[in-house]
This record gives C-alpha cells, sequence and structure tokens, in this order.
C-alpha cells in the first residue's frame, strides 16, 4: 500500500515537471518572437511586365528619352515598359512618385516602382522591382544600360525613398 505522503510527492514532483515544461514552452514561443525582423519583401510569380523589362536590357541610356531605338533615362524606361503593357504613366519619377500611392518596403512586388534620391530631389530615380530584392533600372550615362541591381546593398539602400504601385489591368 502506497501511503499518502508518498502519492502526494509523486503528485508534486509531476505538477512541478509540468509547470517547468509550460514554462520552457512559453519561454520558446517568446523567443522566437523576440528577434528583430528583417524587413523583406513578399515574393510573388514575376509578371510578364518584368520579363518585358529585362529583355529591353543593352539600350542605352539618354536624358529625356524614352523608346529602345532612342535610349532611355529611368523616369522614360519605366513609363515605356507600363506604355506597353495598357498602363499610362508620368513622365518624370517626381511626378510618378507623387501620383501612385505609396506602399510599405515589407510588402514590395514584382512590378513595383521603387524610388531613390540620387542627385538631392527626394524622386530622382525610378526602377522596377524584380523579385529577390532586386530591380532594373536605366542607372545613368556612365553605366550607360538597363542594369538589375541589389536593392539593400550600398548606394541604393542609402538612397532609397519608397515604393510606389501602379494599378495593373
Amino acid at each position: 500500500m502506497i501511503s499518502e505522503f508518498k502519492v502526494y510527492q509523486y503528485t508534486s514532483f509531476n505538477i512541478k515537471i509540468l509547470r517547468r515544461l509550460c514554462l520552457f514552452l512559453i519561454l520558446a514561443l517568446l523567443a522566437g518572437c523576440a528577434g528583430t525582423p528583417e524587413i523583406k519583401s513578399v515574393e510573388h510569380k514575376q509578371l510578364p511586365l518584368v520579363e518585358y523589362a529585362l529583355s529591353l536590357q543593352g539600350a542605352p541610356y539618354r536624358w529625356g528619352k524614352e523608346s529602345p531605338e532612342e535610349g532611355f533615362d529611368c523616369s522614360g524606361f519605366v513609363m515605356y515598359v507600363y506604355s506597353k503593357h495598357g498602363i499610362r504613366l508620368p513622365r518624370t519619377a517626381r511626378e510618378m512618385a507623387h501620383a501612385l500611392p505609396p506602399i510599405p518596403k515589407y510588402d514590395l512586388r514584382s512590378g513595383d516602382l521603387v524610388f531613390f534620391n540620387t542627385r538631392g530631389p527626394r524622386y530622382s530615380h525610378v526602377g522596377i522591382y524584380i523579385n529577390h530584392g532586386k530591380f532594373i533600372h536605366t542607372p545613368n550615362r556612365r553605366i550607360g544600360k538597363e542594369l538589375v541591381s541589389i536593392m539593400d546593398r550600398g548606394y541604393w539602400r542609402k538612397h532609397f525613398v519608397g515604393v510606389r504601385r501602379p494599378l495593373l489591368n
């Protein structure tokens, strides 16, 4: 026959173990939530619009131009790509940024417009987000061709100012 003391001792021991197990599980859950989250975009299927933009690589940089034959500046490139998909955008990066609704950086999607301050004005450069932190743009006369760059590195990270999403048909 088991004495009452031993039953109490056995039950008390199980309750202590159960409490410690619960405490451990709660701490493990909280530790998983306590880290600082990285701002990463939600990856989506790459749009035909983005595939088309990538197909234009090699056209020369030409300030104020907006065609593959003459060349592109950054906003001319974006405007041209979107126009080929039935979407009209304003001509300059600044006008695009002011005409379109802002989107949080963590909600980036393929086809979104990414804006940078490269010359002083807040919205002086624009590109098209591809996916996986990359965007395509016409960078400048020195480089001279559309280029895929990584947003979260060096120069582009420092000069990033916002995201806009044109309404896709």
